[in-house]
Protein backbone atom coordinates (compact mmCIF):
# COMPACT_ATOMS: atom_id res chain seq x y z
CA UNK A 1 0.00 0.00 0.00
CA UNK A 2 1.31 3.33 -0.67
CA UNK A 3 0.97 6.08 1.81
CA UNK A 4 -0.01 9.65 0.84
CA UNK A 5 2.37 12.34 2.65
CA UNK A 6 1.07 13.67 5.92
CA UNK A 7 -1.10 16.61 5.80
CA UNK A 8 -1.83 19.07 8.21
CA UNK A 9 0.77 17.71 10.17
CA UNK A 10 4.18 19.80 11.08
CA UNK A 11 6.57 18.10 12.79
CA UNK A 12 7.85 19.92 16.38
CA UNK A 13 11.25 21.03 16.53
CA UNK A 14 12.59 21.35 20.23
CA UNK A 15 13.55 24.85 21.23
CA UNK A 16 14.41 24.20 24.47
CA UNK A 17 17.13 20.96 25.73
CA UNK A 18 15.54 17.93 26.62
CA UNK A 19 15.19 18.09 30.98
CA UNK A 20 17.06 14.86 32.41
CA UNK A 21 16.54 13.67 36.05
CA UNK A 22 18.97 11.01 37.16
CA UNK A 23 17.51 8.25 39.91
CA UNK A 24 20.15 5.92 41.69
CA UNK A 25 21.28 5.22 44.96
CA UNK A 26 25.17 5.48 44.56
CA UNK A 27 25.82 8.80 44.38
CA UNK A 28 29.21 7.57 42.44
CA UNK A 29 26.58 6.35 39.45
CA UNK A 30 24.58 9.34 39.45
CA UNK A 31 28.48 11.37 38.60
CA UNK A 32 29.27 9.46 36.17
CA UNK A 33 26.10 9.27 34.30
CA UNK A 34 26.02 13.28 34.96
CA UNK A 35 29.61 13.68 33.69
CA UNK A 36 28.84 11.53 30.32
CA UNK A 37 25.57 13.92 29.93
CA UNK A 38 26.48 16.99 31.01
CA UNK A 39 27.78 19.66 27.66
CA UNK A 40 25.91 17.21 25.49
CA UNK A 41 24.13 19.40 23.05
CA UNK A 42 20.14 19.51 23.55
CA UNK A 43 20.19 17.87 27.21
CA UNK A 44 20.60 19.11 30.59
CA UNK A 45 20.26 17.16 33.83
CA UNK A 46 18.10 19.22 35.89
CA UNK A 47 18.06 16.71 39.25
CA UNK A 48 18.96 13.86 40.93
CA UNK A 49 17.44 11.25 43.38
CA UNK A 50 19.05 8.54 45.86
CA UNK A 51 15.85 6.61 45.44
CA UNK A 52 12.48 5.78 44.02
CA UNK A 53 10.18 8.35 46.45
CA UNK A 54 12.51 10.72 45.62
CA UNK A 55 11.92 10.57 41.95
CA UNK A 56 8.68 10.38 42.00
CA UNK A 57 8.19 13.72 44.46
CA UNK A 58 10.92 15.10 41.99
CA UNK A 59 8.63 14.61 38.67
CA UNK A 60 6.33 16.10 40.70
CA UNK A 61 7.80 19.31 41.06
CA UNK A 62 10.14 19.81 37.98
CA UNK A 63 8.30 17.36 35.24
CA UNK A 64 11.70 16.45 33.24
CA UNK A 65 11.09 15.02 30.36
CA UNK A 66 13.17 11.91 31.12
CA UNK A 67 14.39 9.59 33.40
CA UNK A 68 17.13 7.85 34.13
CA UNK A 69 15.75 4.98 36.31
CA UNK A 70 18.38 2.67 38.87
CA UNK A 71 16.36 -0.64 39.57
CA UNK A 72 16.97 -1.44 43.02
CA UNK A 73 16.71 1.37 45.61
CA UNK A 74 15.63 2.01 48.69
CA UNK A 75 12.50 3.37 50.07
CA UNK A 76 10.70 2.60 46.19
CA UNK A 77 12.38 0.39 43.88
CA UNK A 78 12.42 1.57 40.01
CA UNK A 79 9.97 -0.42 38.76
CA UNK A 80 7.20 0.99 41.51
CA UNK A 81 8.82 4.47 41.04
CA UNK A 82 8.04 3.99 37.23
CA UNK A 83 4.93 3.09 37.60
CA UNK A 84 3.65 5.69 39.29
CA UNK A 85 5.87 8.44 37.51
CA UNK A 86 3.82 7.21 34.50
CA UNK A 87 0.56 7.18 36.12
CA UNK A 88 0.71 10.72 36.82
CA UNK A 89 2.94 12.31 34.16
CA UNK A 90 2.31 9.81 31.04
CA UNK A 91 4.46 12.36 28.99
CA UNK A 92 7.70 12.00 30.91
CA UNK A 93 9.80 9.11 29.34
CA UNK A 94 11.67 6.55 31.67
CA UNK A 95 14.85 4.60 30.99
CA UNK A 96 15.80 2.09 33.48
CA UNK A 97 19.34 1.71 34.09
CA UNK A 98 20.51 -1.85 34.85
CA UNK A 99 23.37 -4.03 35.56
CA UNK A 100 22.09 -6.95 33.40
CA UNK A 101 19.88 -7.83 30.87
CA UNK A 102 16.93 -9.68 32.41
CA UNK A 103 14.35 -10.79 30.32
CA UNK A 104 11.95 -11.18 33.03
CA UNK A 105 12.83 -7.66 34.51
CA UNK A 106 12.71 -5.73 30.88
CA UNK A 107 9.37 -7.42 30.64
CA UNK A 108 8.16 -5.77 33.59
CA UNK A 109 9.50 -2.65 33.34
CA UNK A 110 7.91 -2.20 29.89
CA UNK A 111 4.59 -2.75 31.39
CA UNK A 112 5.42 -0.51 34.23
CA UNK A 113 5.94 2.49 31.58
CA UNK A 114 9.59 2.58 30.92
CA UNK A 115 10.49 3.10 27.26
CA UNK A 116 13.68 0.58 27.27
CA UNK A 117 16.90 0.49 28.88
CA UNK A 118 20.05 0.92 29.11
CA UNK A 119 23.06 -1.07 31.31
CA UNK A 120 25.39 0.65 33.71
CA UNK A 121 28.74 -0.13 32.03
CA UNK A 122 27.52 1.34 28.81
CA UNK A 123 29.52 3.67 26.87
CA UNK A 124 29.06 6.84 27.03
CA UNK A 125 28.01 6.81 22.97
CA UNK A 126 25.40 4.52 23.98
CA UNK A 127 24.12 5.88 26.83
CA UNK A 128 23.64 9.12 24.94
CA UNK A 129 22.35 6.83 22.21
CA UNK A 130 19.49 5.43 24.13
CA UNK A 131 18.82 9.11 25.46
CA UNK A 132 18.30 10.47 22.44
CA UNK A 133 16.52 7.74 20.75
CA UNK A 134 14.21 7.69 23.38
CA UNK A 135 13.61 11.86 23.10
CA UNK A 136 13.16 11.60 19.41
CA UNK A 137 10.89 8.97 19.65
CA UNK A 138 12.32 6.12 18.56
CA UNK A 139 13.23 3.13 20.37
CA UNK A 140 16.32 2.63 23.08
CA UNK A 141 15.51 -1.43 22.89
CA UNK A 142 17.01 -3.52 19.81
CA UNK A 143 14.10 -4.83 17.07
CA UNK A 144 14.53 -8.42 18.02
CA UNK A 145 14.13 -7.65 22.21
CA UNK A 146 11.10 -5.32 21.50
CA UNK A 147 9.82 -7.86 19.12
CA UNK A 148 9.92 -10.11 22.10
CA UNK A 149 8.64 -8.45 24.62
CA UNK A 150 5.86 -7.39 22.89
CA UNK A 151 5.03 -10.64 22.10
CA UNK A 152 4.92 -11.89 25.60
CA UNK A 153 2.82 -8.70 26.64
CA UNK A 154 0.06 -9.56 23.88
CA UNK A 155 0.02 -13.31 24.70
CA UNK A 156 -0.40 -12.28 28.75
CA UNK A 157 -2.98 -10.16 27.75
CA UNK A 158 -4.46 -12.82 25.78
CA UNK A 159 -4.72 -15.33 28.69
CA UNK A 160 -7.08 -12.88 30.52
CA UNK A 161 -4.22 -10.77 32.05
CA UNK A 162 -5.33 -8.15 33.74
CA UNK A 163 -5.64 -4.49 31.47
CA UNK A 164 -2.84 -2.21 33.18
CA UNK A 165 -3.32 -3.84 36.84
CA UNK A 166 -6.65 -2.25 36.96
CA UNK A 167 -8.96 -4.66 37.71
CA UNK A 168 -6.53 -6.06 40.60
CA UNK A 169 -6.59 -2.58 42.12
CA UNK A 170 -10.12 -2.06 42.02
CA UNK A 171 -10.71 -5.28 43.77
CA UNK A 172 -8.34 -4.75 46.15
CA UNK A 173 -10.03 -0.55 46.55
CA UNK A 174 -13.45 -2.16 47.10
CA UNK A 175 -12.01 -4.82 49.86
CA UNK A 176 -9.77 -1.96 51.51
CA UNK A 177 -12.98 0.08 51.82
CA UNK A 178 -15.16 -2.37 53.42
CA UNK A 179 -18.40 -2.94 51.51
CA UNK A 180 -21.34 -3.72 53.93
CA UNK A 181 -22.12 -7.56 53.79
CA UNK A 182 -24.86 -6.73 51.29
CA UNK A 183 -22.18 -6.25 48.58
CA UNK A 184 -23.10 -2.76 47.88
CA UNK A 185 -20.45 -0.37 46.77
CA UNK A 186 -20.00 3.31 48.55
CA UNK A 187 -20.44 6.33 47.26
CA UNK A 188 -16.45 7.04 46.86
CA UNK A 189 -16.11 3.45 45.11
CA UNK A 190 -18.62 4.10 43.13
CA UNK A 191 -17.60 7.34 42.08
CA UNK A 192 -13.86 5.51 41.26
CA UNK A 193 -15.40 3.38 39.10
CA UNK A 194 -16.70 6.63 37.27
CA UNK A 195 -13.58 7.93 37.10
CA UNK A 196 -11.74 4.77 35.53
CA UNK A 197 -14.63 4.43 32.86
CA UNK A 198 -14.76 7.85 31.64
CA UNK A 199 -10.83 7.15 31.72
CA UNK A 200 -11.12 4.25 29.51
CA UNK A 201 -14.10 6.07 27.08
CA UNK A 202 -11.66 8.49 26.52
CA UNK A 203 -8.68 6.52 25.60
CA UNK A 204 -11.46 4.36 23.28
CA UNK A 205 -12.20 7.91 21.40
CA UNK A 206 -8.68 8.80 20.83
CA UNK A 207 -7.87 5.01 19.47
CA UNK A 208 -10.94 5.35 17.27
CA UNK A 209 -9.84 8.85 16.19
CA UNK A 210 -6.63 7.37 14.31
CA UNK A 211 -6.81 6.91 10.74
CA UNK A 212 -6.28 3.31 9.09
CA UNK A 213 -2.96 4.82 7.98
CA UNK A 214 -1.59 5.61 11.52
CA UNK A 215 -3.32 2.31 12.37
CA UNK A 216 -0.84 0.65 9.64
CA UNK A 217 2.28 2.76 11.23
CA UNK A 218 1.55 1.57 14.55
CA UNK A 219 1.07 -1.99 13.81
CA UNK A 220 4.57 -1.89 12.02
CA UNK A 221 5.94 -0.31 14.89
CA UNK A 222 4.65 -2.33 17.29
CA UNK A 223 6.33 -5.22 15.35
CA UNK A 224 9.60 -3.47 16.56
CA UNK A 225 10.75 -2.23 13.31
CA UNK A 226 12.27 1.51 13.11
CA UNK A 227 11.42 4.54 11.24
CA UNK A 228 13.57 3.47 8.30
CA UNK A 229 12.07 0.30 7.74
CA UNK A 230 8.15 1.28 8.01
CA UNK A 231 9.36 4.04 5.65
CA UNK A 232 10.67 1.40 3.48
CA UNK A 233 7.38 -1.40 3.62
CA UNK A 234 5.19 1.83 3.16
CA UNK A 235 7.61 3.22 0.39
CA UNK A 236 7.23 7.24 1.99
CA UNK A 237 9.92 8.96 3.36
CA UNK A 238 11.53 8.72 6.66
CA UNK A 239 10.29 12.05 7.47
CA UNK A 240 6.40 11.25 6.97
CA UNK A 241 6.97 8.42 9.27
CA UNK A 242 8.48 10.58 12.06
CA UNK A 243 5.60 12.88 11.71
CA UNK A 244 3.42 9.60 11.87
CA UNK A 245 4.81 8.43 15.16
CA UNK A 246 5.04 11.50 16.44
CA UNK A 247 1.20 12.14 15.92
CA UNK A 248 0.55 8.22 17.40
CA UNK A 249 2.03 9.03 20.54
CA UNK A 250 0.78 12.44 21.23
CA UNK A 251 -2.99 10.82 20.29
CA UNK A 252 -1.96 7.82 22.59
CA UNK A 253 -1.35 10.49 25.51
CA UNK A 254 2.32 8.44 26.10
CA UNK A 255 5.51 9.38 25.79
CA UNK A 256 7.60 7.15 23.45
CA UNK A 257 7.21 4.38 20.90
CA UNK A 258 7.89 1.79 23.31
CA UNK A 259 4.17 2.67 24.78
CA UNK A 260 2.69 3.35 22.00
CA UNK A 261 2.76 0.04 21.43
CA UNK A 262 2.10 -1.57 24.78
CA UNK A 263 -1.04 0.84 24.93
CA UNK A 264 -2.35 -0.20 21.32
CA UNK A 265 -1.93 -4.08 22.29
CA UNK A 266 -3.66 -3.42 25.96
CA UNK A 267 -6.77 -1.77 23.67
CA UNK A 268 -6.85 -4.74 21.44
CA UNK A 269 -6.21 -2.57 18.56
CA UNK A 270 -3.33 -4.73 17.30
CA UNK A 271 -1.65 -7.99 17.53
CA UNK A 272 2.03 -8.94 16.70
Amino acid sequence: MHFEEAEGMEEATRTEPARLLIADDHALVREGLRTMLSGEDGIQVIAEAKDGQEALSTCRDLRPDLVLMDVRMPVMDGLEATRRIKEEMPQTSVVMVTMHENPDYLFEAVKAGAAGYVLKDASGERLLGAVRRTLEGESPLNQELAMRLLVRLARERGEGGNRRGGSREVAAGANASGAGPDGEISAPEAAGEEAVSAGSRDEAERIEALTPKVIEVLTLLSQGQTNPQIAQNLMVSRGTVKIHVQHIISKLGVSDRTQAAVRAIEAGLIGT
